[in-house]
């Protein structure tokens, strides 16, 4: 939402302004908006177009007032805060502001490749439509991203447009079949700088084919650490790998969980999210205390906020509460836009970049590319103070 300043012609004695001699259709609340009764012309979002402005002092030929333009650029971010969007579209609620400007810069690399699985046991919290948002946002500031998909459901090649018949090469390949994991990698048509290793229906039934496989825990990390150590001479390194799981906790989540040094937890506001965090914390203690020591729980997003309820807000507070360094500022509102994009193969970064939803998940990424230059600097200094 951009404020800029504009010139109103106006009567002496102020009774109000007239445009290519248009009659002024009476006194209005003060505020601009035309007296009650009158059938001003909308400007396409459901605001009516002011057709006077009340003069400031009695008797002046002109008067600046503040016209609000609903454009927004998707590409900027600002910390405002995201308001709830059952309709998907941009309205404001409760007063709240939905601009997402700011004058920042481009988003920074980090340093070295971020690994992040983005789990949750509890399904429809949403962990695919954040992992592919979120991707899709770090991508278009021009940062190198690769998603991989480890849910045999596929829903995050699905909202990136990528292929996963039954006969692709996929994730499924490289768990048990040792295939190189750049084998498989198909780029994202919609977005530069994105690529994605799919899943297909293969994957149900590899729970059971690694349960006799050596070293079946750590397979998906072996490939991927393969991969990071040897970019092609045609591609430039990874800034981010974003793993999307299946809601639950089997191998294929603990295979995510050991590829990764960072873990990325949605959770919906609402009650049963929080015992689903619960549960998850508790697992990945075990992870840490037997196959990943690395494994830190970084970034939590609340998601599908509702700023109408009291239930959002309190399962808000107790989540900030808990995790006030994990937490992004940033939460994403429920949004019918966000749940379109898939079945047009996009993400709603590229299907509706004016949306609340797409506004809120540019924000989130935001925040987790300059949380690598805030995590880098913390490290030196503490590499100082040693």
């Amino acid at each position: 939402m951009s404020v800029h300043a504009v010139e109103i012609q106006t009567r002496p004695g102020g009774t109000g302004a007239l445009g290519d001699g248009e009659a002024a259709a009476g006194r209005g609340a003060g505020v601009g908006w035309p007296a009650s009764g009158a059938s001003p012309s909308g400007t396409g979002l459901g605001w009516p177009v002011p057709e006077w402005s009340e003069a400031v002092e009695r008797g002046a030929e002109t008067t600046t007032a503040i016209v609000v333009s609903r454009e927004t650029t998707p590409s900027r971010l600002s910390n405002s805060t995201p308001v709830s969007d059952d309709t998907g579209s941009d309205a404001a609620l409760d007063g709240i502001p939905v601009s997402r400007e700011t004058s920042a810069p481009g988003w920074p690399r980090p340093p070295q490749t971020r690994v992040m699985t983005i789990a949750n046991q509890k399904g429809g919290v949403g962990k695919t439509t954040t992992c592919v948002n979120v991707a899709a946002a770090l991508a278009a500031e021009g940062l190198r991203v690769l998603v991989i998909d480890i849910d045999p459901q596929g829903n995050a090649s699905t909202a990136l447009g990528v292929a996963h018949e039954g006969e692709t090469p996929s994730v499924y390949d490289v768990l048990v079949g040792g295939v190189p994991l750049r084998s498989v990698i198909q780029p994202c048509a919609t977005v530069p700088n994105l690529w994605c290793a799919p899943a297909t229906i293969d994957l149900a039934g590899a729970e059971l084919e690694l349960v006799s496989m050596v070293a079946r825990e750590t397979r998906l990390s072996r490939a991927l650490t393969a991969y990071l150590a040897a970019p092609s001479e045609e591609q430039d390194r990874l800034d981010y790998v974003l793993i999307d799981c299946p809601p639950s906790l089997g191998l294929l989540t603990v295979n995510a969980f050991v590829a990764a040094a960072e873990l990325f937890i949605p959770i919906q506001c609402e009650y049963y999210a929080l015992e689903g965090l619960s549960q998850l914390l508790q697992n990945v203690e075990l992870i840490r205390s037997h196959l990943n020591p690395d494994l830190r729980v970084s970034t939590i997003l609340l998601t599908m906020y509702d700023g109408r309820t009291r239930l959002s807000a309190q399962v808000a507070d107790d989540v900030r509460e808990h995790f006030p360094a994990q937490v992004l500022r940033t939460t994403v509102p429920r949004s019918v836009r966000i749940s379109e994009a898939p079945s047009h193969g996009e993400t709603v970064i590229t299907y509706d970049p004016s949306s609340s939803g797409a506004l809120s998940y540019i924000e989130a990424a935001g925040e987790i590319a300059q949380r690598s230059v805030t995590q880098q600097r913390s490290s030196v200094t503490a590499e100082a103070r040693a």
